[in-house]
């Protein structure tokens, strides 16, 4: 379900918004990149504790991270 913004009023809206990962999506993206061979690259992921944790866990399981 995707969310929808419906804006009324007499102005033209315009503009951008930048949209960053979340770590609830983050951390199991990670853990399931460990089940392929093939490099893989995730970006856009939010530079917490919890995700940074867990690339130190991974890095030391022998996965190059860069």
């Amino acid at each position: 379900m995707s969310q929808v913004f419906i804006i009324q009023g007499g102005k033209t809206l315009k503009g951008s918004i930048d949209v960053y990962g979340s770590k609830n999506a983050t951390t199991p993206i990670l853990a399931a990149s460990l089940l392929s061979k093939e490099p893989s690259i995730i970006s856009n992921i939010p530079l917490i504790e919890d995700v940074l944790n867990l690339l130190n866990i991974i890095e030391s399981m022998g996965a190059k991270i860069t």
